[in-house]
């Protein structure tokens, strides 16, 4: 089941994503939802309140930040974040992080792809290191084995695992430099950073979901649990590229901060 589901979300998402605009803020805004409501139920603060606060708040942010509308973006999350602090009287603190995870995920993904000139080659270049580390890590942790990366968060994760998903990812930075899609130095520190952040932020969703006793963050996908179990490295990751490409081009062209050199 898990390698059926792959087979047709991943690409479908990469179809979405070749779209772009509205149908691509569209499902992002769709997933960011999910992930916030996901968080809410692992963290025991899923009641009505904070739960409607914070998917209104995100589908406005993602209907503002589709059109470019960026300083509506940060007025409607100052306003989501406080709504949802007001409304959430367990967990309050949990929640509100919660909130703030999904509007990452939300408005950085959507950012890195609206680049007019390098946008889908950004985001696809952040995926496939995604999924690179991924594959990788679980076929080196599967026949290699060894110590345990995090043995208290995540008991099946190995030092080998994480290697070998870092040595797959260099692979598609240095496939992308092959198709004259970037340079190739600077594509593969980019895919080593990437990659290293994705696994920290497998290891952080691991940690949460350990704090509170659970296995998946829900059911959704066939095999693979929830959206917080299979986004939790592309978030992370997706965040601090989208940073990154803004700083180097301006928020407008994040794709070419990522793919020109």
């Amino acid at each position: 089941m898990r390698v059926l589901a792959a087979l047709v979300l991943a690409p479908l998402a990469i179809a979405l994503a070749y779209a772009g605009g509205w149908i691509w803020a569209f499902l992002v805004t769709l997933t960011s939802i999910g992930l916030y409501v996901e968080w809410l139920t692992v963290v025991g603060a899923g009641k009505a309140g904070p739960t409607g606060a914070g998917t209104i708040a995100l589908a406005v942010m993602g209907f503002c930040v589709a059109l470019g509308w960026l300083t509506p973006v940060v007025l409607v999350g100052v306003l989501g974040l406080v709504c949802i602090a007001v409304l959430a009287k367990d967990q309050r603190g949990w929640a509100a992080a919660g909130f703030l995870y999904a509007v990452a995920a939300l408005v950085a993904s959507v950012l890195v792809r609206q680049d007019p000139v390098n946008g889908f080659v950004a985001l696809m270049f952040v995926l496939l290191v995604v999924w690179a580390t991924d594959i990788g890590g679980y076929f080196a942790g599967r026949s290699i084995g060894g110590p345990k990366l995090w043995p208290r968060v995540s008991p099946k994760k190995t030092w080998a695992g994480a290697l070998g998903g870092f040595v797959a990812s260099l692979a598609v930075a240095g496939g992308f430099a092959a198709f004259g899609l970037g340079k190739a130095v600077p594509l593969l520190v980019l895919s080593a950073v990437l990659s290293v952040v994705s696994q920290a932020g497998d290891l952080f969703e691991s940690a949460v979901k350990r704090r509170f006793g659970v296995k998946d963050s829900s059911h959704l996908i066939p095999g693979h649990g929830g959206l917080m179990d299979r986004l939790d490295g592309f978030i992370a990751a997706v965040l601090v590229a989208s940073i990154f490409g803004i700083l180097r081009h301006g928020v407008h062209s994040a794709g070419s901060g990522l793919m020109v050199w």
